[in-house]
């Protein structure tokens, strides 16, 4: 069955593994998840289960939102989101999805949003080596020539240009939990996944587990 939380990251440290050896993880605090809403093909035309993450203050939130949380008895939380199914789920309203529906050893998929850069050029960008330093060059970090010339006659749709950098959601696969914490509702990850310390991140099931 397909499982899924929203949780925090809360950042990076190590830790030593059974041989000794120094372990790369990554902290996300994830859960506890109480179920809001559950939805199937008769009501809603799929089958999924709402799940809310990250008490709040009830006058931080609408009052659409507020209601809404009330009907399912859940006392108001700041992040919501859906686990699809393709058969009707076995949750119910008031169920709370924790840590502990996680094993030592799983691999997950953890979803995140990378962190922001603004504009920038297609040196820091792309990567891209620029053009001379020397010999009267007047645009050392600007990008060379994009093709505008007969053949085609226009710009390569596609082209590595200067623009919007980070800020976008991606997904790290087959990561590995090393340790969990319940009484923390603390997942310790291998590895690092997109996103700054505070950011809210999403831990599943991996689909493509090796």
């Amino acid at each position: 069955m397909s499982l899924q939380l929203i949780g925090k990251k809360v950042g990076m440290t190590q830790i030593y593994d059974e041989n000794n050896n120094i372990v790369p993880v990554t902290v996300v605090q994830a859960g506890p998840c109480p179920v809001t809403q559950v939805k199937t093909e008769a009501t809603d035309g799929y089958n999924a289960v709402q799940i809310a993450f990250g008490p709040q203050k009830e006058h931080r939130l609408t009052k659409a939102e507020v209601g809404h949380l009330k009907k399912a008895g859940v006392a108001p939380h700041s992040h919501l989101g859906e686990i699809r199914f393709d058969a009707p789920p076995e949750f119910k309203v008031g169920d709370v999805l924790t840590v502990a529906r996680f094993q030592n050893g799983q691999t997950v998929d953890v979803i995140g949003t990378t962190k922001g850069r603004g504009f920038q050029g297609v040196v820091r960008r792309y990567n891209m080596d620029g053009q001379p330093d020397s010999h009267g060059h007047m645009m050392h970090r600007r990008i060379g020539s994009i093709g505008m010339r007969q053949t085609p006659g226009h710009v390569v749709k596609g082209k590595k240009m200067p623009g919007h950098m980070g800020q976008v959601r991606r997904t790290v696969q087959n990561l590995k939990i090393v340790k969990i914490d319940e009484a923390q509702n603390i997942l310790l990850i291998k590895g690092s996944f997109p996103g700054a310390n505070g950011d809210i991140v999403i831990v599943r099931n991996a689909k493509k587990a090796r």
